[in-house]
C-alpha cells in the first residue's frame, strides 16, 4: 500500500524517530511504513491520521490492483 508518510513527515521537519515517538512506535516501524514494506494496524493508521489532521485514506492510498498481486 502506498502512503504519503515521508512527505508529511518532511513537511513538519520531523525525523523518523520524532514521528515514531509521537505515535508510540519504533523508528523501524516508521521506516518500514515509508518504504512500503509494512501496512499499519488500523489503530496506528488512525493515530497517524489524527496527528496529521487528515483522513486515513488521505495518507494511505489503497489500490485494488495491488491486492491482485499480493
Amino acid at each position: 500500500m502506498k502512503n504519503r508518510l515521508e512527505e508529511l513527515r518532511a513537511e513538519q521537519h520531523w525525523t523518523q524517530q520524532e514521528l515514531a515517538d509521537r505515535v508510540e512506535v519504533s523508528r523501524q516501524t516508521i521506516n518500514s511504513l515509508e518504504g512500503g514494506r509494512y501496512n499499519p494496524s488500523i489503530l496506528l493508521a488512525f493515530r497517524l491520521a489524527r496527528l496529521f489532521k487528515m483522513q486515513v485514506e488521505d495518507i494511505f492510498i489503497y489500490s485494488e490492483e495491488e491486492e491482485k498481486y499480493e
